[in-house]
């Protein structure tokens, strides 16, 4: 009777520490997705960051970190579309290409008339994207 208990005990023992390793694996995720989404939000009102990325690396994350958290991103109303057209296609929306070419043009030229040093990299940056960015499919 007692090795059936020290045995219970020791499954109990082990299940215990693999959920806490798993939580400990998962936090990390959840930080970055949280961060990312985040970082995504700002840049719908800030020319020089994208907000596409951003909400596809959070949704990378969520989907290591947090089911509930990528289950919310998926049925997000604004990102949620996005996001499922990258996953099943890796394509992006026409609305998501031209704002991002219009908002890389707009920070190339500022970079280019505010940069003392090396103006411009940005402008060769934003042109690199741009071209990688057009060469996707375009989600309908």
């Amino acid at each position: 009777m007692s090795e059936v208990s020290d045995a219970t005990n020791s499954a109990d023992e082990r299940a215990m520490t693999r959920a806490e390793a798993a939580l400990w694996r998962r936090v990390p995720w959840l930080v970055a997705g949280v961060l990312s989404l985040v970082l995504g939000v700002i840049g719908i009102f800030l020319p020089l960051l994208p907000t596409t990325p951003f909400v596809l690396l959070a949704a990378f994350c969520f989907a290591r970190g947090s089911a509930r958290c990528e289950a919310w991103l998926l049925g997000h109303p604004r990102f949620g579309p996005m996001v499922v057209q990258w996953r099943a296609r890796r394509a992006v929306p026409l609305r998501a290409k031209q704002m991002a070419w219009g908002m890389m043009t707009v920070s190339s030229v500022i970079s280019w008339l505010v940069m003392p040093v090396v103006p411009w990299l940005p402008a060769v940056c934003c042109l690199a994207v741009g071209i990688w960015l057009y060469r996707l499919p375009t989600a309908r």
